[in-house]
């Protein structure tokens, strides 16, 4: 897959009347295209709720989880107050603390790949760069590190996705229970000594917590520091160009989290019957944000399936938009910048050896979507 060319599944249909029609487990769930509409659904909770458990990611989760996931799957009031229990410990990563200690394990991973020979990025160099990172936001030994690249790139996804979600949710009753008997700073005995409106959290709103944190902060890191590799293979003057001014980071890295968007959708259900675009939506029937088409909306963003490292303003919606915007997002631009930062100062260049191509494929569109196998060479400066 030649990064530098950014699938783009949805413009016809977001240039015509902006929806897809989606069949999804037997329902038909239009997919909103347009980046101000998927703005504006974003922040009209009474309209579009995520106050439905399993059902906001799509296809539903029924059958992966038992809990609720917090606080993505609630509405104001009650988001707010959920995500306020937790946000200081996730604004952690903008310290210069946490910054140096993402370095130093981009640096372990540098030394590793610089030192001759290939290396699979995806789960030989994204998969440790996020388990590492994710054990130092959440303040837990850099062991269990190991125990979560052993569960692979994806926790829920693949043919024994059932099997590993239980698996991950005992291992996290087994955290909660440790935490309770032997309370530290990390992110496990913060919540066992969480209150929500003057009461204590049940283990359902820990595991509800917990669930999100491994789940929903997984892929995306990987994904987007593999790809972010990729591009930088496939185009070697964008090294270049980032490697002339640090400051360019900052901006490129935004411009990586938008065309690499790996959440092609998410969903709402409407509490009360509507209609969008012409298509009736049932009470308690669901309608997906369009994310990545927001992305590359061409009313917004100039040539937009152009990958421009210095790209000002850019308005993307990879976080989200809205009161659900991602509570990791500055863990994952800290990781981003780290890994771009490290590179500009010790790799000349990258050669690509092996690439296999992930592809989402639904009923309604089929999304190149980064890699499955990504094998590289990393030539020192």
């Amino acid at each position: 897959m030649g990064m530098a060319e950014i699938d783009d599944p949805f413009g016809a249909a977001r240039r015509d009347d902006g929806v897809l029609r989606c069949p999804w487990q037997g329902e038909k769930v239009p997919m909103l295209l347009r980046h101000d509409e998927v703005r504006r659904a974003a922040k009209d909770w009474h309209t579009f709720s995520s106050d439905a458990p399993f059902r906001v990611p799509i296809p539903s989760e029924e059958h992966l989880r038992s809990v609720r996931q917090l606080p993505i799957e609630v509405d104001p009031p009650d988001h707010g107050d959920y995500r306020r229990l937790v946000e200081p410990l996730f604004l952690r990563a903008r310290q210069p603390d946490f910054v140096a200690r993402v370095e130093a394990i981009v640096d372990r991973l540098l030394d590793a790949a610089l030192s001759g020979g290939e290396t699979e990025i995806v789960s030989g160099f994204a998969l440790p760069l996020q388990s590492r990172a994710l054990a130092v936001l959440l303040d837990v030994p850099d062991t269990e590190a190991d125990t979560w690249i052993g569960w692979g790139v994806h926790v829920f996804h693949g043919d024994d996705g059932e099997t590993k979600a239980r698996q991950l949710e005992a291992y996290l009753a087994g955290c909660f229970d440790r935490a309770a008997a032997a309370p530290g700073d990390d992110f496990f005995s913060l919540l066992t000594r969480a209150t929500f409106r003057g009461r204590p959290l049940t283990r359902a709103e820990q595991l509800g917590f917990a669930n999100l944190a491994f789940a929903g902060g997984r892929d995306t890191i990987i994904h987007s520091v593999a790809c972010a590799l990729g591009h930088l293979a496939d185009t070697p003057a964008d090294l270049e160009f980032l490697r002339a001014d640090a400051d360019r980071i900052v901006h490129a890295a935004e411009e990586f989290f938008r065309v690499f968007m790996p959440l092609s959708l998410i969903g709402r259900v409407c509490p009360e019957a509507t209609v969008v675009h012409g298509v009736p939506v049932p009470p308690g029937g669901r309608v997906a944000l369009g994310w990545a088409s927001a992305n590359l909306d061409e009313t917004v963003f100039d040539d937009p399936l152009e990958i421009r490292l210095d790209r000002r303003p850019n308005p993307h919606v990879a976080f989200g938009f809205g009161p659900h915007l991602c509570l990791g997002a500055a863990h994952s631009r800290t990781v981003m910048k780290a890994l771009l930062g490290r590179l500009c100062r010790r790799v000349e260049r990258i050669e690509v050896v092996a690439r296999r191509d992930r592809v989402e494929r639904t009923a309604a569109f089929t999304r190149r979507l980064g890699y499955d196998e990504l094998v590289v060479r990393m030539i020192p400066r």
